[in-house]
């Protein structure tokens, strides 16, 4: 497994400061292995390996913990002086009320513990209870492997665009979950990856959101992760099941699929308006955090080979730190806008670029005047930049070449 450097380098400096690291992100994306990541860091300091306590909720070793009041006394069973202690709680949000034991660690030994906990689902620090540590910590958000980091997994990275064109054209099917690279074939993939995402439907969004109405709700999900990168309205979706002889409350549809975005099986994009400046609500674009899961449940539709490379290169832009919106301009949109601080990007994304599409791309920059930058990003390996409007190959995108 690669050292993920680039979480590691953000929560470094947290390792001894009073307060706690929050590490989120959807199940099966390395939260784990980061956190023991830490763990070995913190042994290679010279921290005793008796000061440092892990708890992994799911493990059936720590069965025995059902309550907040289980964990605290555990832990606190485990400290035995007053050094301090480096406490990791590993997948928390499935203890009721963990946020009062997390306090309670902080009032009663303050900066003689460091606490690093981890959770699956993205209001982990939204619920009413969260209030017991707001302020106090500084949080993280791990995303399954860029193709960068697939390429530093395998030892490619000297590989050029040509060489590692199987490579991406793998990773644009099945998705960077980490595990999966260690799979020898397709069907063990296919196996793996559907596992996750059952576990993700029932763990994360039936068990914890207690959706009653599972057929609704898989057929909603799977109508969603089967067609990533497509704008969606409430009113659509109501419209698509009624031609389904099928009346669903708009409500439910809107509850569903804020779900599925808690749990991160999926991320929702506002749209923009260039023009307007400002929000344009009810339309939204929904992408999956991992290619893999929707590829398990495409049994039937064709490969959507343009919709999954934008699908790719909104994940890579939210994984480096952008803010990113769907730009609405007359007549059309812009794929991307990507703002970090005062950084400001645009994106256009197609597979391939022939002279229509080329026409479309590029035209679509027509009406925006401001001099930040803009992209094209597309599976062409000439560099058809134009017009100062940069073309780039998406490997040599990814790859930051």
């Amino acid at each position: 497994m690669i050292i993920r450097e680039k979480y590691l380098s953000k929560i470094r400096p947290f390792y001894d400061v009073d307060l706690i690291k929050v590490i989120t992100g959807i199940r099966r994306s390395g939260k784990s292995v980061i956190l023991k990541q830490i763990i070995n860091e913190l042994k290679e300091k010279g921290i005793k390996e008796d000061h440092i306590i892990y708890v992994n909720i799911e493990s059936k070793e720590y069965a025995f913990i059902n309550t907040d009041d289980d964990l605290y006394k555990y832990v606190k069973d485990k400290m035995t002086d007053t050094d301090k202690y480096y406490i990791f709680l590993d997948e928390i949000h499935r203890i009721p009320h963990w946020e009062l034991t997390v306090n309670s660690f902080k009032a009663d030994y303050g900066e003689k513990v460091s606490l690093f906990i981890t959770g699956s689902n993205s209001d982990l620090l939204s619920s009413e209870y969260a209030t017991y540590i707001a302020g106090r910590y500084v949080s993280f958000k791990v995303y399954p492997f860029t193709f960068k980091e697939v390429c530093e997994f395998k030892n490619i990275l000297d590989k050029n665009k040509y060489e590692l064109k199987p490579y991406f054209d793998e990773y644009i099917m099945w998705g960077g979950m980490p595990q999966r690279f260690i799979l020898t074939d397709e069907e063990q993939t296919r196996t793996y990856l559907s596992d996750i995402y059952d576990s993700i439907v029932v763990k994360d969004i039936i068990e914890r959101f207690k959706v009653t109405n599972l057929d609704l709700f898989n057929r909603i999900a799977e109508y969603i992760v089967t067609t990533p990168s497509q704008t969606f309205s409430v009113e659509s979706l109501a419209k698509y099941f009624e031609n389904d002889n099928r009346n669903v409350a708009k409500n439910t549809i809107y509850n569903y699929l804020e779900y599925m975005c808690k749990a991160f099986l999926i991320s929702k994009a506002d749209r923009y308006d260039i023009r307007g400046k400002r929000i344009l609500n009810g339309k939204y674009k929904y992408y999956l955090t991992d290619l893999g899961l929707g590829q398990v449940k495409n049994t039937a539709r064709k490969p959507q080979l343009g919709a999954y490379l934008e699908n790719i290169v909104y994940n890579e832009l939210i994984s480096r730190g952008y803010d990113v919106k769907v730009g609405n301009i007359e007549n059309g949109e812009i794929d991307f806008i990507a703002t970090r601080y005062q950084e400001k990007l645009y994106f256009q994304v197609a597979y391939q670029l022939n002279d229509e599409i080329i026409d479309r791309e590029f035209g679509a920059y027509k009406g925006i005047d401001d001099n930040y930058p803009k992209y094209v990003i597309s599976t062409d390996t000439l560099d058809l930049s134009q017009n100062g409007i940069i073309h780039k190959n998406i490997i040599d995108w990814l790859l930051d070449r």
